[in-house]
């Protein structure tokens, strides 16, 4: 990988740390974000990818692209409808266009930063993704892979990423059994994959500059599963407590998110328990993540229970 590389979505959860790594390794970082800050980056550029037309010269002297910009899952999208095109816009039509631009540049690599959503409830290699989130992440990859714009092209599938100032499914968590209110589930064995931000950026760089990588679709984890039960004890250790003696049967929990169903088809508008939050303690989402790993010799460095202290610091209240 040569000198010149560009970012999307550079001032994201995962943006930063990557940026810092390429520089670490002596890249020019050319940063693109939808509103300007500051950051490890040599050059900011503010544009609304999929909305906006690319500059000219975005990608002048480019030698590779890191694609993280997108519209990221959410549990409620709105209206299927709504958010079929704003997905489309977010993480196909961004796609689409710096791909033509990449072509036009001459720019070597494309490094796209998908998600395992994008397989669904299939397999690597026959996904069958549910919902417009990962209906728009599959179609991007299959751009990536075979439109040919240029010639080192990379597919990153990332399990759930964590970090400092987490997001989403674990900052809820850690807010939650800070609280107190979150409830000692016992141990469901519902593995769940994840990957450290620093080590997601080590495996992107390892894509981007080693040749058998081309044209491959990797998914990321740290390889180890980590189910709600030591989710919560890993949270619990960082709080300096200890877990209780007793826990809250599953059934009860169940009728709970049931009742919840049943007011938020009544109000309208979900309630903050119900159904489908409940399958996102207790279910299971595992990946494999041997390929890259036996491919590229990539390992994770970090493990979620060594970095759990740093995330609950910088978890907001």
């Amino acid at each position: 990988m040569k000198g010149m590389v560009l970012v999307t979505g550079a001032s994201g959860f995962i943006g930063p740390g990557l940026c810092r790594r390429l520089q670490a390794d002596g890249r020019w970082v050319r940063a693109v974000m939808r509103r300007r800050t500051a950051g490890p980056w040599d050059e900011a550029v503010t544009l609304d990818l999929g909305r906006e037309a690319l500059p000219a010269h975005l990608l002048a002297d480019i030698d590779c692209i890191f694609h993280l910009a997108g519209k990221a899952h959410a549990l409620a999208a709105g209206p299927e409808a709504e958010a079929e095109e704003e997905y489309r816009l977010a993480n196909c039509r961004s796609t689409l266009d710096l791909l033509a631009a990449a072509r036009s540049e001459g720019v070597r690599g494309f490094v796209y930063f998908s998600s395992v959503k994008a397989m669904g409830g299939g397999t690597a290699d026959a996904p069958t993704p549910e919902g417009p989130y990962g209906r728009s992440k599959l179609a991007a990859e299959r751009a990536v892979l075979t439109s040919g714009a240029v010639p080192h092209p990379v597919v990153l599938r990332p399990s759930l990423v964590y970090g400092p100032h987490p997001k989403g499914y674990l900052e809820l968590l850690i807010r939650a059994v800070r609280a107190g209110w979150f409830p000692p589930l016992p141990e469901l064995g519902n593995g769940r994959s994840m990957i450290h931000r620093d080590d997601l950026a080590q495996a992107a760089v390892l894509c981007a500059a080693l040749p058998q990588a081309r044209g491959r679709t990797y998914v990321v984890t740290d390889g180890t599963p980590y189910s709600t039960r030591r989710i919560y004890e890993c949270i619990l250790e960082a709080l300096d407590r200890r877990a209780p003696r007793w826990n809250l049967p599953i059934g009860l929990l169940r009728l709970a998110a049931l009742g919840g169903d049943g007011i938020g088809r009544l109000r309208g508008r979900r309630l903050p328990f119900d159904s489908e939050v409940l399958e996102k303690l207790t279910g299971a989402a595992c990946y494999d993540g041997t390929a890259i790993r036996q491919e590229l010799g990539f390992q994770s460095r970090r493990t979620l229970r060594d970095s759990m202290a740093e995330m609950v610091a910088t978890t907001r209240r």
